[in-house]
């Protein structure tokens, strides 16, 4: 899984802007001291580019270049990178990982010199990067979860996407049935029609997926399940969960309203593509995929709030933050560095440049005003954000117990598993793998 997953065009090999050299070396002939700076993400970084060059006027003696690792690359260069004490001075990180680095005290501690500035951060991610007591990244961005939707086929189908909830037991779902009209064979039969076949489907009425930060724990959430206990998972442990889990599951083998996971498992944006091409109805996902939506989608859409469930709208927020390493050879360049990128005026190109919810709330409004200027009302992401969230999973070796479960719940997705027996030997492989 990809968190965010804000990574539509990465580059094939790593990208240096800027003629960067690793660590944060000096340049001899001028005396300026540099700072590097590392992400996977192309589109932001051109963000980045901007915001620095502002800064460098300000901060004469200073240089920022950009680093540019692409995602395929950025978790297994980073381990070898801080172990060598040759990564970036300044670099970004998501939940999964940074645990690790920070309890083995291969990062500033943040707080320490920027305690008066997070009261400006969106607070949700300072808790996501809040560890033992300490904050350890910079809030870069933030994600929610909504509920795109095609207006011209929920029009055609009578359903209205603001006010769906599904229900495990049935007494209270109305999504399932909204679904199930949403769903349509070759034939034109829908999903609730006699003569209806699963196998010549030409439109799904929503995206159920193995997809962790869109689907998945938004329905054990909203069914008051969990997915951890601290740093150990539960999830195999909670009814609640296991029940959300069997639902989203009997979407797509069950009742057939949303894709075969033998195309999601391998194709993570097959889901973005049907719904970008008019064959899926309702998508369920993040702020992320705004740009995709946008630019490839031939109709008119909009944003409804996710579903609602049992427990009410629960929804994961999620974001990236930006950590220093604790080798940088210009500690007090690399603060100043991270104090800019925590103000309002760093953070603004990522957000007027319409990239992403910035991780400080005095630049979000930029991001809200550029997609207004495009006719899209940002509320139910806001709304999601402030509601009853979900947990996104942390933990110093989380990313070791996602990689061990993934093969496992994928399997669950296909109807090759039992839920509650998938869950269990997934929980077992993650606890397992999180103990190093």
């Amino acid at each position: 899984m990809r968190t965010p997953r804000l990574l539509a065009a990465l580059a094939a090999a790593t990208l240096v802007l800027g003629g960067c050299s690793v660590g944060g070396d000096d340049d001899a002939s001028s005396g300026d001291t540099t700072v590097t700076f590392r992400l996977w993400d192309d589109q932001v970084a051109k963000a980045y580019e901007e915001s620095f060059a502002e800064f460098e006027k300000r901060n004469p003696g200073i240089k920022v270049n950009v680093e540019l690792v692409p995602w395929a690359d950025y978790w297994t260069k980073l381990p070898t990178d801080v172990a060598s004490g040759t990564a970036a001075d300044i670099f970004w990180t998501n939940t999964s990982n940074f645990g690790l680095y920070a309890d083995n005290n291969q990062l500033l501690p943040v707080g320490d010199d920027l305690g008066a500035e997070k009261a400006g951060w969106t607070q949700s991610v300072v808790d996501l990067y809040t560890r033992n007591g300490k904050l350890w990244g910079v809030p870069q961005l933030w994600d929610s979860i909504a509920l795109y939707y095609n207006k011209d086929l929920v029009a055609k189908a009578g359903v209205d996407p603001a006010n769906l909830s599904w229900d495990p037991t049935g007494v209270a779902d109305t999504f399932l049935p909204a679904a199930r009209r949403l769903t349509v064979d070759s034939a034109g039969r829908t999903a609730d029609q006699p003569g209806f076949d699963p196998d010549k489907i030409t439109q799904f009425g929503f995206n159920a997926a193995f997809d962790s930060q869109a689907i998945v724990w938004d329905f054990v959430g909203s069914n008051g399940g969990t997915w951890q206990d601290g740093d150990p998972f539960n999830f195999a442990d909670q009814p609640k969960t296991v029940e959300a889990v069997q639902y989203v599951v009997d979407l797509i083998n069950k009742h057939h309203v949303a894709p075969s996971a033998a195309d999601t498992n391998t194709n993570g944006d097959k889901a973005l593509q049907l719904f970008t091409q008019g064959k899926i109805a309702l998508f369920q996902s993040g702020p992320y995929h705004l740009k995709s939506v946008q630019e490839g989608a031939g109709f008119p859409w909009g944003l409804a709030p996710l579903l609602k469930g049992p427990a009410g709208r629960v929804g994961v927020v999620h974001g990236v933050a930006a950590v220093a390493s604790a080798k940088t050879r210009h500690r007090e360049a690399t603060v100043k560095v991270l104090r800019w990128i925590g103000s309002a005026e760093g953070a603004r190109p990522i957000a007027a440049g319409g990239y992403a919810f910035p991780g400080v709330t005095a630049a979000q409004p930029a991001f809200v005003e550029y997609w207004q200027k495009l006719g899209v009302d940002l509320k139910p992401f806001l709304d999601s954000s402030t509601g009853t969230t979900f947990p996104a999973p942390v933990g110093p070796r989380v990313g070791a117990g996602g990689t061990a479960t993934n093969p496992i719940l994928q399997q669950v997705f296909l109807g090759q598993l039992g839920v509650a027996e998938g869950l269990r030997k997934a929980q077992d492989a993650a606890n397992q793998a999180i103990k190093g």
